[in-house]
């Protein structure tokens, strides 16, 4: 297969997984370990998804977001959540002008929201009201003030954080709203040896140079690339399989769904089970998803959609048990080998 340029499609998915690879260098000029946050972050960027990082304070969540707009060279704002920000801070608002004969007329002033990445930060310090003025941005990419739509900049993403331990004087974000983020993004706390680096180089004087390496024209161009990899009637049967065994009351859910289990995964789960695999796939250089590819992405793009009830927690099983018990007794597809 070619395209229009008489390169190979085969030709364009390696030289992607180059540029990924320059990018983690890059980031990891600055951002150091975190190899799985990284390769999810840029998963979710590669097919117009947004990110939702949970991790205690001090572990680089707004560095490693604001390094990647740097890598990416795209307008980055960042936007820090407190219980009195309005909806207005956020979309932005019409003042009223006067010109010299007098005349009024309102003009549209952009809120922070108007960038290629927003970082949400600690987004669930905020009120309801507000948290739901980033709704209509993250689904439909655009804003609606008074009579009129703007559309937002393209690419857009929101990388939103938020703090686990922290509860109190917090608004856990609704489920409508969760389910708009294609990654829950667990950052854990570093390796020992991982640490060590981190002190030595953080508590030096002189700063890495970090390079751009890609524009907004060129992640659109991959945007596009990543959609046209490969997802085979196999794969497909199984990501519907996962997720319909994550309902209760479907009638392939396992006993022990049934007896953990309040409420699974909608049909957006499926699809972003589908679309993460295409970006793991693609930034490895290959044509089609394989099994390994949901596996991988199972747990950030489910562990915010299933919903652990009382039986559960008082057993100690998490949603990330729930799904990884799910992936062992799923049946995995055997998909026939093609020669070439």
């Amino acid at each position: 297969m070619s395209t229009s340029t008489g390169r190979s499609l085969g030709d364009i998915l390696q030289e992607f997984r180059q540029t990924r690879g320059v990018m983690q260098q890059e980031l990891q000029k600055i951002i150091i370990g975190q190899n799985e946050v990284i390769q999810q972050i840029f998963a979710a960027i590669f097919t117009r998804g947004h990110c939702l990082l949970e991790g205690v304070p001090g572990l680089a969540k707004t560095l490693m977001v604001s390094t990647l707009a740097q890598i990416l060279d795209l307008g980055f704002k960042r936007i820090q959540f407190t219980p009195d920000l309005m909806p207005s801070d956020i979309t932005g608002t019409n003042v009223l002008d006067e010109d010299e004969h007098g005349r009024r007329s309102f003009r549209f002033v952009e809120g922070p929201v108007f960038t290629n990445i927003l970082l949400a930060d600690e987004i669930n310090r905020t009120p309801p009201k507000t948290q739901a003025a980033l709704l209509q941005a993250m689904q439909e990419r655009e804003v609606s003030v008074g009579q009129t739509t703007f559309k937002l900049p393209e690419p857009f993403f929101t990388i939103a954080t938020q703090n686990p331990i922290e509860q109190e004087g917090t608004y856990p974000l609704p489920e409508a709203q969760l389910d708009r983020f294609m990654f829950n993004i667990k950052v854990d706390y570093p390796s020992a040896e991982e640490e060590e680096k981190i002190l030595a180089s953080t508590t030096r004087q002189e700063k890495p140079e970090i390079r751009k390496i890609l524009s907004a024209r060129a992640i659109l161009n991959l945007q596009k690339l990543v959609g046209s990899v490969a997802v085979s009637e196999y794969i497909v049967k199984y990501v519907a399989a996962i997720v319909r065994a994550t309902r209760p009351k479907d009638v392939s859910a396992p006993k022990f769904i049934q007896e953990w289990v309040d409420w699974g995964a909608g049909p957006r789960a499926g699809q972003f089970l589908i679309h993460g695999g295409k970006a793991l796939a693609a930034m490895d250089g290959r044509f089609s998803v394989a099994v390994e590819d949901v596996q991988r992405i199972a747990i950030p793009v489910l562990r915010h959609r299933i919903s652990t009830n009382f039986q559960a927690q008082a057993e100690g099983v998490t949603n990330e048990d729930v799904i990884n018990r799910l992936l062992e007794e799923i049946a995995t597809p055997e998909i026939p080998k093609y020669g070439g």
